[in-house]
């Protein structure tokens, strides 16, 4: 494929930047893509303009140095989260469920990275990352413009075959032995957004040897043999609830399972108290307080460059965050999907305060990567690296206009990554 009428670049020869800024060329046919997730799920019956901007046909041109980098922070994440007094120290604000301890990391995160001039900046971190398995499936649709010199990372095959890897392994790692059954739960899953994902985790899953459902969590029911659903025990559950603490009372049965463990939960609630709440960026990006765990200057000096500067807001604080609130971003601790997450020289008074029943943070604000596309439509860009503790399994994009990601920009949604180099056979 070469490049397309409208875009006035060589491909194969411009640098990341410039692509990025002037390449109009589309590399995935979404059309296509979309009838192929259609066909491969007849009983999926959503309303397609749900989904119409699920996937971008277009591609964000990362180099390779700045996917390594990303790779290396979500290594070091990883580390910093073993260290025993790290974990003290951030459990201090998590939920009393999260002091049970099941024996594993908790499967697989999503590293939201913004990349700025001075490289990439890591924003939030994710325990329960949608999208995995949809951009797998797109990396695998992706015809480059140049593919001699601007490749995809790896192959969405390569990327499922080891997300599946990492969620069994993080279930073995708790229960002692691979599942044989297993349940992909969430509230009300079939309308969820990323529905169509479910259901290419349960064929991914069942390609593995093993059994998979997909239920609601009012469907698992306790007893004394154990987690089950109406057609026999579940030994693990793939967890996509966004109630991290399972304080909900239709998550009661599940909950009581997990403390006895009598069912591997992946992603856990330990794992969103130690990666995904978002006080938690304050203490990485602090070099003394993290050297005073005992974590090396390396990995220190890499976690204060890349993550912007940020504090919990409290009201020792609010006044003067408040006047300088044109440079933050504010976070809600517990937060998911960008709810209740503001802009802060988009924010009203009156919104600042009905902030105040909440913990947030604020964050310095890093300016997210412009992707200018066909007919010159301005994109932002975010990256996400999904990485496990064996390493990283896949970058993807999110384009999207507004102030957070969404899934309702036109020409925008999960992008694939392009790089400068071939895949490692």
């Amino acid at each position: 494929m070469t490049a397309q009428a409208g875009c006035d670049l060589d491909c194969a020869t411009s640098v990341g930047a410039q692509l990025n800024q002037r390449c109009a060329c589309e590399v995935v046919d979404v059309f296509s893509l979309h009838e192929s997730i259609r066909s491969a799920f007849p009983e999926f019956t959503a309303d397609p303009s749900v989904h119409a901007h699920l996937f971008s046909p277009y591609a964000l041109f990362v180099d390779r140095a700045a996917l390594d980098a990303m790779g290396r922070v979500a290594a070091t994440v990883f580390d910093v989260a073993a260290n025993p007094r790290y974990r003290q120290h951030v459990l201090q604000w998590a939920p009393d469920i999260a002091t049970h301890e099941p024996g594993s990391a908790g499967g697989v995160l999503g590293l939201d990275f913004h990349l700025t001039v001075d490289g990439p900046r890591l924003i939030e971190v994710n325990t329960n990352p949608g999208g995995l398995l949809l951009n797998a499936m797109l990396v695998d649709a992706v015809q480059a413009c140049a593919p001699d010199a601007w490749t995809t990372w790896t192959t969405g095959a390569n990327a499922s075959n080891m997300a599946i890897i990492a969620w069994l392994e993080d279930a073995r790692q708790q229960s002692g032995r691979m599942p044989s059954r297993l349940a992909i739960v969430d509230s009300a899953p079939r309308e969820q957004f990323l529905y169509p994902e479910f259901e290419l985790y349960a064929g991914a899953f069942r390609e593995h040897g093993v059994d998979c459902v997909i239920r609601a969590p009012e469907e698992l029911k306790f007893g004394p043999d154990g987690l089950a659903d109406a057609h026999g025990r579940i030994d693990m559950v793939y967890n996509r609830l966004t109630d991290f603490a399972l304080e909900e009372a239709s998550h009661t049965d599940l909950r009581q399972a997990y403390l006895a463990g009598e069912v591997a939960l992946t992603p856990h609630p330990r794992a969103h108290a130690l990666f995904a709440d978002k006080r938690n960026l304050a203490v990485l990006g602090d070099p003394v307080l993290l050297g005073g765990f005992g974590v090396d200057a390396g990995s220190t000096a890499l976690l204060a460059q890349v993550i912007p500067p940020t504090v919990e807001v409290v009201p020792g604080n609010r006044d003067a965050l408040w006047a300088a609130r044109n440079g933050y971003f504010f976070k809600p601790a517990a937060g998911f999907g960008s709810r209740g997450s503001y802009r802060g020289d988009k924010l009203t008074r009156r919104t600042w305060e009905s902030m105040v029943s909440a913990t947030y943070i604020a964050q310095a604000f890093a300016a997210p990567s412009l992707r200018i596309v066909h007919g010159g439509q301005s994109l932002k860009a975010d990256v996400r690296c999904f990485a496990s503790e064996a390493g990283v399994l896949l970058f993807a994009v999110r384009l999207y206009q507004g102030q957070t990601t969404n899934m309702r920009t036109p020409g925008g949604g999960f992008a694939a990554v392009l790089t400068s180099s071939r895949i490692e056979e």
